[in-house]
C-alpha cells in the first residue's frame, strides 16, 4: 500500500513577493490533493518568514514548512537539495511541484536522484487517474511537435511545470494555516560549492516569463536596428521583445531574450512572430502562447503551421502599417 500522502508546493519568491507561477502550484496542488482526499502543504527553503508562509495559507496550503539555516540565505544547489530531501523524507508527500524556472529545473533531477524517484520536467497539465490514483503528468514532446502523458509508481514524484500552464489560486483571507519551522542538519565541511557573488541579469523592459504579450524576431529582422521597431511597437502593447538564436548571434536582441529549445520557454497570451521561420527549436520555445501572429514573406515558412493569424509578405511594408493601426486604435 503506498503509505505516501499529500501534495507539497516549492514556494519561490521575486522582488515583490511570491513568484506568480507559485499561485499557480498551489492552484493546481489544491485542485489535485482535494481530488485525492489529501493534504496540501507549501515548503519556504531560506529566510523569507511568517509574512510568506501566511501568503501561502491564503492561497490553499494546509501546512506551510519554513525551512531555515544559516546555509540556506543564499541559494545553493547543494545545501537546498540537502534541506528539502531532509523535509521531503519526513513527510513522504506523494508530489512535490515546483516551477519550470531556473531554480525548478536546477533542484527536481538533483533532488529526484537523492531520493531515488523520477522527475518529470515541463509539465503542462496535471490530472489523476481516478480508478488507480495515479498522476498523470503530461508534457510536451518532440521540440514540441507532440505531448505524451507520463506516469509512475515511484513516490514521491518530483514534478516541474511551465508556468502560466495552471490557472493561479484565488487568495482567501483568514485562512489558518499549520504552520512549521522544520529544523535541518547541515554540515558545512560537507558541500563542495560556495557562493561568491551574485549578479543580477540585466534586461530592458519587461521580463519574458512575466509578459502578456511578447513581439519576437528572427533573422529575417537582422541587426538592432530592425529590432528597434519592434521595441517602439512593444511599448505600444506593453510588451516585451525576444528573438530567435540567430537573431541574437546578429546582436539584433540580447542572448537572455532568446526564445526556444536553447533559450527562454514562454506561454503569453500573445505572441508576434517577426521573421521567424518557425523551426522546431524555436517553437519549443513559444508553442504553447494562446494566440500566435505571424509575418513572413515566405509562404512556406513552417510558422504558418502554428500561427492562428499569418500575414504572408515583407516584414518592413507589414509591419510598420500593423504598427501605425495598434497606435490608431490605442490613442
Amino acid at each position: 500500500m503506498n503509505s505516501y500522502n499529500g501534495i507539497m508546493v516549492y514556494v519561490e519568491f521575486g522582488e515583490n513577493g511570491l513568484l506568480p507561477i507559485t499561485r499557480q502550484l498551489l492552484g493546481c496542488g489544491r485542485k489535485i490533493a482535494d481530488e485525492l482526499g489529501e493534504p496540501l502543504s507549501a515548503v519556504i527553503v531560506g529566510s523569507k518568514g511568517i509574512e510568506e508562509g501566511s501568503d501561502a495559507a491564503q492561497l490553499g496550503a494546509d501546512t506551510v514548512y519554513i525551512v531555515e539555516h544559516e546555509l540556506l540565505r543564499q541559494y545553493r544547489t547543494e545545501t537546498y537539495v540537502a534541506a528539502l530531501e531532509q523535509l521531503v523524507r519526513q513527510q513522504r508527500p506523494t508530489a512535490l511541484l515546483m516551477g519550470q524556472t531556473y531554480v525548478g529545473r536546477d533542484l527536481a533531477p538533483s533532488l529526484a536522484f537523492r531520493l531515488e524517484t523520477i522527475a518529470v520536467l515541463d509539465c503542462i497539465a496535471l490530472e489523476i487517474d481516478h480508478a488507480s490514483r495515479v498522476l498523470l503528468l503530461t508534457k510536451p514532446v518532440c521540440g514540441g511537435n507532440a505531448v505524451a502523458t507520463f506516469t509512475s509508481m515511484y513516490y514521491p514524484q518530483i514534478i516541474t511545470i511551465r508556468d502560466k500552464a495552471m490557472l493561479p489560486m484565488e487568495p482567501s483571507f483568514g485562512k489558518n494555516a499549520h504552520v512549521v519551522h522544520f529544523a535541518v542538519s547541515l554540515e558545512p565541511r560537507s558541500f563542495k560549492t560556495r557562493l561568491i557573488k551574485k549578479v543580477k541579469e540585466e534586461g530592458e523592459g519587461l521580463r519574458l516569463e512575466e509578459a502578456a504579450v511578447i513581439i519576437s524576431g528572427g533573422r529575417g529582422i537582422g541587426g538592432a536596428e530592425g529590432f528597434r521597431q519592434l521595441h517602439e511597437t512593444a511599448a505600444i502593447l506593453h510588451a516585451a521583445v525576444g528573438g530567435s538564436r540567430p537573431a541574437c548571434d546578429n546582436r539584433g536582441v540580447a542572448p537572455n531574450r532568446q526564445i526556444g529549445i536553447t533559450g527562454k520557454i514562454v506561454s503569453p497570451d500573445l505572441y508576434i512572430a517577426v521573421g521567424i521561420s518557425g523551426s522546431i527549436q524555436q517553437m519549443s520555445g513559444c508553442g504553447q502562447a494562446k494566440r500566435i501572429v505571424a509575418i513572413n514573406k515566405d509562404p512556406d515558412a513552417p510558422i504558418f503551421k502554428y500561427a492562428d493569424f499569418g500575414v504572408v509578405g515583407d516584414w518592413k511594408k507589414v509591419f510598420p502599417s500593423f504598427s501605425a493601426k495598434l497606435k490608431e486604435l490605442v490613442s
